[in-house]
């Protein structure tokens, strides 16, 4: 005896290479994307006209006058702990990077609604901790 087997249904386009493009394109953006660290306080940048101004270190000042300044993979430091951690990470940067002929540049960033007392009497303390130039980031109007 013979039995018939039913008629198998056409067979659809493969998956699995649409899959591995998927999965392609998704490593592929992720290594592109740059992923930014974010702001241990909320700062409101002051509006002013100039360039663009880099540092390798970001020191922000809230509108209280509060100082906070998150070294790389660590918590972010508040108040004094934060010029301390400041000036030990400058001192490693230094140990590292010929700090002698270019000294380290340092970007506050300072919430608009900040004193301008306030900036005044931090600059006295960053110079202290060696910070020869101290960049304040501000946006354009």
């Amino acid at each position: 005896m013979q039995i018939d087997l039913p008629p198998r249904a056409p067979m659809g386009e493969p998956l699995l290479p649409m899959i591995n493009v998927v999965f392609l394109l998704l490593i592929f953006f992720l290594i592109v994307a740059r992923m930014a660290v974010p702001a241990p306080i909320k700062v409101t940048p002051p509006e002013a006209q100039g360039g663009a101004v880099e540092g390798e270190f970001r020191l922000f000042l809230s509108a209280t006058g509060e100082l906070a300044f998150a070294p790389p993979a660590q918590a972010a430091l508040r108040g004094d702990a934060a010029l301390v951690a400041l000036g030990a990470a400058r001192a490693a940067y230094c140990a590292t990077a010929e700090c002698g002929a270019t000294a380290p540049a340092l970007l506050v960033l300072a919430d608009a609604q900040v004193s301008g007392a306030a900036l005044a009497s931090l600059l006295p303390r960053l110079a202290a901790l060696g910070f020869a130039e101290a960049h304040l980031l501000t946006v354009a109007p």
